[in-house]
C-alpha cells in the first residue's frame, strides 16, 4: 500500500500521518507498515534542540494508525471507505530504546481479538531487528461522517 491509499483510508494528513508504505497485509491477522523518520519531522525543533529523538506517544500514534489500517483492510471492499476507526484504549506500553532522524520505524500489528465493531491487536515497533517499543491497542469502528 503505498500513500495514496493509505490516504484515501485514513483520515490523517501531514504532519499527522505517521504511515509512510504498508508491505504486508494478511487481513485479521496482521499488518506490517514503515515509517521512515527524517530530520525534517516537525517535532525534532523542540523534542529535543541538539538530541533529537521521536516522542514515544507518536511512536505509539504510529502504531494505532497502523493497526487501523488493518482493521479497515479487513473489512468487505464496499465498506473499506464508510468507516473510520477511533482508538479506546492503549496497554502495557513499552519503550526500549530511542528513535532517532536516519530509523525506518517497522510498525507489526496482529489481531488478538475482533468482536463485532471493536478490534484489540498487538503492536510492536521495530528499529533494525530491535524492538523499540510496545503496546496492545483497542480500537472501535464508526460510521465516516460525509463532508456538507
Amino acid at each position: 500500500m503505498d500513500i495514496e491509499e493509505i490516504q484515501r483510508l485514513l483520515p490523517h494528513r501531514p504532519p499527522f500521518l505517521l504511515v509512510d508504505r504498508v508491505v504486508l497485509v494478511e487481513p485479521n491477522v496482521r499488518l506490517v507498515a514503515w515509517k521512515s523518520v527524517t530530520m525534517n519531522e516537525p517535532f525534532f525543533v523542540g523534542h529535543f534542540p541538539g538530541h533529537p529523538v521521536m516522542p514515544g506517544v507518536l511512536i505509539l500514534e504510529a502504531l494505532a494508525q497502523a493497526g487501523a489500517l488493518l482493521a479497515l483492510k479487513s473489512l468487505p471492499p464496499d465498506q473499506i471507505t464508510s468507516k473510520i476507526t477511533y482508538l479506546m484504549g492503549i496497554d502495557g506500553a513499552r519503550f526500549r530504546r530511542t528513535v532517532v532522524p536516519g530509523d525506518r520505524l517497522e510498525l507489526h500489528l496482529e489481531v488478538t481479538k475482533q468482536k463485532g465493531a471493536v478490534w484489540k491487536e498487538k503492536g510492536t515497533a521495530i528499529v533494525d531487528g530491535q524492538t523499540v517499543a510496545e503496546a496492545e491497542f483497542m480500537a472501535m469502528f464508526a460510521d465516516r461522517e460525509v463532508a456538507s
